[in-house]
C-alpha cells in the first residue's frame, strides 16, 4: 500500500448534528455548533469526525430523507458554514467524513416528484415501481424497516413504489445508469469541498433481487421482535451485484484529490461481512462491524467472535469496531454504567479502527422520552416494540446548566440534566470520570503503536475473564477485562507479565503484575508486558 492509510490508525467520532451543539438558539444542533466545539475533538484525542446527514430535507426521518443531496438544510446552516466547519476541523488535523445516503431520496426530491407524474416520466425508472400482485396487493412480501410493507400504492399511476424505510423515502433504482451517474456526481461535489470520506448508509439495500422474489421466513424470529424481522432480507437486500455497485462508488472516490475512506453500514455476521471488503481496490475499506452489539457479553463469546472476525478478514483488510450509534441503545443502558467503562477499554484496544458515538465518552444512558416528546417515526410507527431511537439521540450535555450548554432555546429532544455530573464540564476535571478514562485510553492508543496497529492474539488465563494481547515489534500489551460485577482472580501461564499502564478503576497505574492478578468487579486493565 506504500504509506500507511490514515484510516487504519485513526479513531472516528460520530456526531449526530441535530443534537451536538446549537449555535443560534432554535433548539437544533447545527454546523456552526460543530465548528464552535472543534477544540473538543482535539482535546479528546479523536482523529476523524463522521457526521450524520445535514442535507436539505423535510425531516421525515431527520435528515435521512434528502430532497437535495448537494446542499445544506437551512436548519443546519449553509454551504459556507459547511466549508468553515471543514476548515476548522482540518486546521486541527481532524478528518471529515460525511453520510452518503444512496438507497433512497425524500419523496419531495424533484427526481421523485417527476417520477410520480406518469409511467412515461423520464424519471420513472429512477425509482423502483411495480404493478400490483395478481391478488391486487403489494408486489411481494418485502417489509419496511420502519414498519409495514415496503410498497406504497400510487393511485394516479396504478403502481407501487418501493421504500425500504419510511414511505417518504422512496428507494432509488441502482440498476439505472443515470441514477448511478447522478449519485456519483453527489460524491464528486462533496469531494471537491475537501471531505475525507463517506459512511454509506444502508449500503446492502442497493442490491435488490431483479425478479422481486419474496424474502424467506426468518427461523430465528421471536414474538416481540419488530415486524420486519419476520423475514430474512436476502431478496430485498445484499444481492450478489452489490459488489459491482460498491466498486463503482470506490472508483469515483479514489479518483478524488484526497486519500478518502469508504465505510459501509452492513449489519452482517463476520463471514457474511468479509466479501464487502472486495479485492484490493474495489471494496469498502471499512464495512461496519456491528458484531459486538449482539454478541452475548461474556468472555468466551466475545473471544470467539473476535477470533472468527479476524479469521474471516481477507488478506490486507483492516478491522473496525462499533459499540454504539444513532440507531442503537446506548452502551451504558445496555451494559450498565460500570461495564460501560470496561466496554470502552475493549473498543479502544481491539485491533482495528474504532467508531465512537458522541456522548458515549461521558457514559450517557438512554433518555426517557415522554410520550408527547417522541419525534422518531420508527418509534411512532411501531409503539411498544423498542424501535424508537430518540433515547440515544438526545442533546450533548456540555455543562450543568438547565439546558446543558446545548442551546439557549427549547431543545428538540429532552436534555439529560436530571443526573448531575454527566456533562463535559463536570467530568473534564474529574480524573475518575468516564470522560477522563476515555481520553486516557485515546492518549495511550495514540502513543503506543502496539495498540493502534499491532497484532491481536488470544491470551489463555485461568479465570473467567476476557484476555488478549496486542503486539508490535518488541512492544506487547495484555488487556484483561472483567465482564462481571464480582471480583475475579486471574492466573497467567508465565511467571511475570509486566506493569499496569491503565485501569478502569484508575488507582493501579505502574502496579507490578506477576503470575496472579486480582481484578475488582467491573474492572479492566491494560498491562505493558
Amino acid at each position: 500500500m506504500g504509506t500507511r492509510a490514515w484510516w487504519r490508525d485513526c479513531v472516528i467520532y460520530q456526531v449526530y448534528p441535530r443534537s451536538f451543539q446549537d449555535s443560534n438558539g432554535d433548539g437544533i444542533g447545527d454546523l456552526r455548533g460543530i465548528t464552535e466545539r472543534a477544540d473538543y475533538f482535539s482535546w479528546l484525542g479523536v482523529d476523524a469526525v463522521w457526521s450524520s446527514p445535514f442535507f436539505t430535507s423535510p425531516m421525515a426521518d431527520f435528515g435521512y430523507d434528502i430532497a437535495n443531496f448537494t446542499d445544506i438544510d437551512p436548519s443546519y446552516g449553509s454551504l459556507a458554514e459547511f466549508d468553515e466547519m471543514v476548515g476548522a476541523l482540518h486546521a486541527r488535523g481532524i478528518r471529515v467524513i460525511l453520510d452518503f445516503v444512496p438507497n433512497h431520496s425524500s419523496d419531495r426530491h424533484p427526481w421523485f416528484l417527476q417520477s410520480l407524474r406518469s409511467r412515461r416520466s423520464k424519471k420513472r425508472g429512477w425509482y423502483i415501481w411495480r404493478c400490483p400482485s395478481p391478488g391486487a396487493g403489494p408486489p411481494n412480501n418485502w417489509q419496511s424497516m420502519a414498519g409495514g410493507s415496503s410498497w406504497e400504492f400510487d393511485g394516479t399511476t396504478g403502481q407501487y413504489y418501493c421504500h425500504t424505510f419510511l414511505k417518504q423515502q422512496p428507494d432509488l433504482n441502482w440498476r439505472n445508469g443515470a441514477v448511478r451517474e447522478a449519485m456519483y456526481d453527489v460524491l464528486r461535489f462533496w469531494l471537491a469541498r475537501s471531505v475525507d470520506g463517506f459512511r454509506i448508509d444502508a449500503v446492502g439495500c442497493l442490491a435488490k433481487d431483479e425478479q422481486f422474489r419474496d424474502d424467506p421466513p426468518n427461523p430465528d424470529y421471536h414474538e416481540g421482535d419488530p415486524p420486519f424481522a419476520r423475514n430474512r432480507m436476502v431478496m430485498s437486500a445484499n444481492g450478489p451485484h452489490i459488489h459491482a455497485i460498491i466498486a463503482g462508488i470506490r472508483r469515483v472516490v479514489d479518483a478524488g484529490a484526497r486519500e478518502s475512506v469508504l465505510i459501509g453500514e452492513v449489519y452482517l455476521k463476520p463471514g457474511e461481512l468479509a466479501p464487502y471488503y472486495g479485492a484490493t481496490a474495489d471494496g469498502l475499506q471499512l464495512p461496519t462491524n456491528f458484531n459486538l452489539l449482539w454478541t452475548p457479553w461474556r468472555a468466551a463469546a466475545i473471544e470467539d467472535m473476535v477470533e472468527a472476525y479476524e479469521a474471516a478478514l481477507p488478506k490486507g483488510a483492516w478491522p473496525n469496531w462499533v459499540l454504539g450509534n444513532h440507531d442503537q441503545s446506548r452502551i451504558a443502558t445496555r451494559l450498565g454504567k460500570h461495564q460501560a467503562r470496561v466496554a470502552m477499554m475493549l473498543l479502544l484496544t481491539l485491533r482495528g479502527t474504532p467508531i465512537l458515538y458522541y456522548g458515549d465518552e461521558l457514559g450517557l444512558e438512554d433518555m426517557r422520552i415522554p410520550q408527547d416528546r417522541i419525534r422518531d417515526p420508527f418509534g411512532l410507527n411501531m409503539p411498544g416494540m423498542g424501535q424508537g431511537r430518540d433515547p440515544q439521540r438526545c442533546p450533548m450535555p456540555w455543562d450543568e446548566t438547565e439546558k446543558a450548554g446545548f442551546t439557549a432555546g427549547e431543545p428538540w429532544l429532552p436534555v439529560g440534566t436530571d443526573k448531575p455530573g454527566q456533562s463535559v464540564e463536570a467530568q473534564r476535571g474529574d480524573r475518575g470520570s468516564m470522560l477522563s478514562l476515555t481520553r486516557e485510553l485515546l492518549r495511550l492508543r495514540r502513543r503506543e503503536a502496539a495498540l493502534s496497529r499491532g497484532d491481536w492474539s488470544r491470551v489463555k488465563v485461568e479465570g473467567e475473564v476476557l484476555a488478549y494481547a496486542r503486539s508490535f515489534g518488541k512492544m506487547r500489551f495484555v488487556i484483561v477485562l472483567n465482564l462481571e460485577a464480582r471480583p475475579k482472580s486471574v492466573r497467567f501461564p508465565a511467571p511475570a507479565i509486566g506493569r499496569i499502564a491503565l485501569s478502569t478503576h484508575g488507582h493501579r497505574k505502574a502496579e507490578r503484575v506477576r503470575q496472579c492478578l486480582e481484578l475488582a468487579a467491573n474492572e479492566g486493565v491494560v498491562i505493558a508486558a
